[in-house]
């Protein structure tokens, strides 16, 4: 049985492992900076193919980063920033974590 902040932590794995690869990740990067895009528009530049583009976008929705709305004949593809206030809420955590663990390790190193 999985402790309630672990199981928080765990539900996010899907995420950290959708940002964890490259070309994700500018995915992510370039719809945070230029706002929501076309598929066209984002395979511009990355080297790789439409299929592959479509490949990664799809895993960020599955990970509920980004989500698609049709209009006309073409995707157009949107951040969804309350996953990312999740990845960064998760990260804070983890950042408290380490510190206290750091604390803790600092208190036991000085000890007379």
């Amino acid at each position: 049985m999985r402790a309630r902040g672990e199981a928080s932590v765990l539900d996010a794995a899907p995420i950290f492992a959708a940002l964890g690869d490259e070309h994700r990740l500018r995915i992510v990067t370039r719809l945070s900076a230029q706002g929501p895009q076309p598929i066209v528009r984002l395979t511009e530049g990355t080297g790789i193919s439409r299929q592959a583009v479509t490949k990664h976008l799809r895993s960020l929705e599955g990970a509920g980063l980004l989500r698609s709305t049709r209009v006309g004949r073409e995707r157009i593809w949107e951040l969804q920033p309350e996953a990312l206030g999740d990845v960064q809420h998760h990260l804070e955590t983890i950042s408290r974590q380490w510190d206290a663990a750091i604390g803790r390790l600092r208190a036991f190193v000085e000890e007379d």
